[in-house]
């Protein structure tokens, strides 16, 4: 007997949303396994592999797990046993599923996937498709464009996409750097955080990257700038009142700068005593933000002379950010679903 051709209703479309990844624990073999996963990702470190790797493999992860295990240590969720990445991603996850389905009811499926790490991007597509999805949406959870996380995102998705014998139709989210939405999210969140006492200085500080990618067309600069300037402009500050810097160098090669940690040493040293930090590349908090921005950076500071420095947390599970993060699933939703 032939089989019935499915109804508009029958259909369903999945949304995943995905984040950077996140070790499944501190001790050295979780560590070593999620770095060497993140850091043979050619788009993290563009260099030739017979080069690279003989380097990774007996140098820098015989080490570097146990130092970056113990960072973990200090900003893990011992309730649940995870990173804050994996229990705020989660979150937003449960709470963008209830806004979606508010809006289209079951017809969405909503979940989320890890570049690195669990859950992984091909075991949540799969589920989907086993699920009926035959369209989905894939929504990197970065503001703006980079190849090192965007880029690896949707290659990570494409490849598991590759493997379905039934490939469902699929659509990727672009950068939401200048999002309405997510900038009135940003300006609310530094309202709320710094009342009426300004800082001398806010500081956006994004995650860095070597300059060379920028120099071979890599836009992430250019668009970490324009949320800086949008942000400013949403607070109705003067220039200087807001400045861009980079963190999270790693290697001995020229980076974006300034260099977040520098720039708030030069800062203290030149009569600074109140800033604010404020992480607009990061849709959720986690190792780059609570350990190193409110940590090691604050420490700077502070050792440098300044006296009040106030980290000012991601847009994480926030109503406001949790509304402007559905509307881009809306929006992109267009054309798939009758509203």
């Amino acid at each position: 007997m032939a089989q019935e051709k499915p109804t508009n209703t029958d259909r369903k479309v999945g949304v995943i949303l995905a984040n950077l990844g996140t070790p499944d624990g501190h001790d050295y073999w979780s560590m070593r396994r999620y770095l060497n996963e993140f850091l043979s990702d050619k788009r993290v470190v563009n260099l030739p592999r017979w080069k690279w790797q003989p380097l990774l493999q007996a140098v820098i992860l015989t080490t570097r797990p146990f130092r970056s295990g113990a960072n973990y240590r200090k900003v893990w969720n011992h309730d649940t046993n995870e990173s804050p990445l994996a229990t705020i991603t989660r979150n937003q996850t449960d709470l963008v599923r209830k806004s979606i389905s508010q809006q289209f009811g079951d017809r969405v499926i909503v979940d989320y996937a890890m570049r690195y790490g669990n859950p992984p991007v091909d075991k949540v597509l799969q589920k989907m498709v086993s699920n009926g999805v035959d369209r989905v949406l894939f929504f990197p959870l970065y503001p703006q464009y980079s190849g090192p996380t965007t880029a690896t995102a949707n290659d990570q998705f494409f490849r598991a996409l590759m493997r379905e014998t039934n490939q469902p139709a699929i659509r990727t989210v672009p950068p939401y750097y200048e999002n309405r939405g997510f900038i009135d999210t940003l300006a609310r969140s530094v309202n709320a955080a710094i009342g009426s006492d300004l800082p001398d200085v806010l500081i956006a500080s994004y995650h860095g990257m070597p300059q060379s990618y920028v120099d071979a067309g890599d836009p992430y600069y250019g668009q970490c700038e324009t949320t800086t300037d949008l942000l400013r402009a949403r607070l109705g500050w003067g220039q200087g009142q807001i400045i861009s810097t980079y963190q999270s160098r790693f290697g001995r090669t020229e980076w974006i700068k300034p260099y977040t940690v520098e720039e708030v040493t030069r800062l203290a040293h030149a009569g600074k005593r109140n800033i604010a930090v404020i992480a607009p590349g990061f849709s959720a908090d986690c190792l780059e933000t609570l350990e190193e921005i409110n940590g090691e950076i604050s420490e700077a500071f502070l050792e440098a002379g300044g006296k009040i420095f106030t980290y000012i947390p991601c847009l994480n599970t926030h109503a406001d950010h949790i509304n402007a993060l559905s509307a881009i699933v809306a929006d992109n939703l267009a054309g798939w679903l009758d509203q």
